[in-house]
């Protein structure tokens, strides 16, 4: 899954980036909207990460949703 695709998902997505980034509020989420460079701001901010460890951070999260199983992903969307 590319960043275009994830921003399509945004919806079903955040909940999993308000599990990986707690500190995220859901106004920022909200803020976010899917926008990638939005994300590393709002972690730079609420973390304190430069802005290469927050890309480091999203690009592994992006990971490891896209490496979820494909069974995950649906039972998580019919939640």
């Amino acid at each position: 899954m590319n960043w275009d695709q994830m921003e399509g998902k945004w919806k079903r997505t955040k909940g999993k980036v308000r599990e990986r980034w707690g500190q995220l509020t859901d106004d920022d989420l909200e803020q976010i909207a899917g926008k990638r460079e939005q994300l590393v701001g709002r972690l730079q901010e609420r973390y304190g990460f430069v802005k290469q460890v927050a890309e480091e951070q999203v690009n592994e999260f992006l990971k490891s949703y896209r490496d979820e199983p494909e069974q995950e992903k649906h039972a998580t969307a019919k939640r």
